[in-house]
């Protein structure tokens, strides 16, 4: 995607760049707004494609199971005819009222984006994985906190460290493809689901319990390959393991971060509370997604299409009153016919 211009103008500002904020993408470019999608994270699809894109998810609908960064991808595709533009790497820092009206977004990087209404579809806000320290310094050079690409670890000894869903579903789907999979837990229960877990097991994945590891064997993190860990356990009894790839999923901390000075109320510094056209506190802001709140409020990706529906039929209302809440269904708008072959 080329990158957007310093300064930008638009119908519509969507912050967040998860399932709920492609789908609204998609929708506000059917109501005929431009539109801009703005993160802070360097490719689109948010939470999914940073924690768990090879991770079937069995809650959409018409998708008996779907791999996450599918997902993505087909989401991209639908708001594609409508040419939005992505912001992305981009945290949203500011936000100012101009005198008409409008919201001039300014990010970290100091893009500046000016919007007529914002729909704001962060899901959980910025999150930064949890450190490992012992191997801090080979981060980028052997260190990953989620798996893109599990091809990458095709032939490699790989170990992950953690004890929760995440660790448990990389373990199971590396393990046919490394050369060996160890998972090291630092107590003897775990977070992640026990049919998980007990598949993890039959699998055959060697895990390491009550242990942590506690240093790296390698150049120092200058881009070469990890060589070997060391963990270290409870008892004081150490291991030395073949290791080309480490894993640190020990969870993210979450914060909306900048979001909390816009002058929009939230919740316990977490969600946004909204009414049922999701309208915030601030006339012109809508929120869609995990990120919002209310009464009977339900946390899937299924709901938030949805309120991402609702969300921008309201906000394309706000930028012109003589605009339709509902536009009617797509099935009504005439297609172009199909190129002769």
């Amino acid at each position: 995607m080329p990158p957007p211009p310093a300064d930008r103008h638009t119908d519509l500002l969507i912050v967040g760049a998860g399932p709920t904020g492609l789908f609204a993408a998609y929708y506000a470019g059917f109501r005929g707004l431009s539109v801009t999608v703005l993160d802070s994270l360097p490719e689109p699809g948010g939470q999914i494609n940073a924690m768990y894109p090879e991770k079937q998810i069995f809650d959409i609908a018409g998708f008996p199971a779907v791999r996450g960064r599918e997902l993505v991808d087909r989401l991209l595709e639908q708001a594609a005819p409508y040419d939005p533009c992505y912001l992305l790497g981009h945290r949203a820092e500011t936000m100012e009222r101009t005198t008409e009206g409008a919201f001039v977004v300014t990010t970290h990087q100091g893009a500046r984006v000016r919007a007529r209404a914002v729909i704001v579809t962060g899901g959980i806000g910025t999150f930064t994985p949890r450190p490992l320290p012992a191997a801090a310094a080979y981060e980028g050079a052997g260190l990953a906190y989620f798996v893109r690409r599990p091809d990458d670890y095709a032939g490699r000894d790989v170990v992950i460290v953690g004890g929760g869903d995440s660790a448990f579903d990389w373990a199971l789907t590396l393990h046919p493809l490394a050369a060996s999979v160890t998972l090291v837990h630092r107590r003897d229960t775990f977070r992640a689901h026990p049919a998980t877990v007990a598949a993890v097991r039959a699998a055959g994945v060697e895990i390491l319990t009550e242990a942590e590891l506690t240093k790296v064997i390698g150049d120092g993190g200058d881009g070469r390959d990890i060589e070997a860990v060391e963990i270290t356990r409870r008892d004081g009894q150490t291991y030395r393991l073949p290791c080309q790839g480490i894993i640190a999923a020990l969870g993210f901390t979450a914060n909306l971060g900048p979001l909390l000075g816009w002058g929009i109320d939230i919740a316990h510094r977490r969600h946004i509370p909204v009414d049922p056209a999701m309208r915030t506190s601030v006339p012109g802001i809508y929120a869609a997604g995990d990120i919002n709140d209310y009464p009977g409020k339900v946390r899937l990706i299924a709901v938030g299409f949805g309120e991402a529906a609702t969300a921008v039929n309201n906000a394309a209302h706000h930028i012109d009153p003589e605009q339709p809440v509902f536009p009617g269904h797509s099935t009504d708008v005439p297609t172009a016919a199909p190129a002769a072959a």
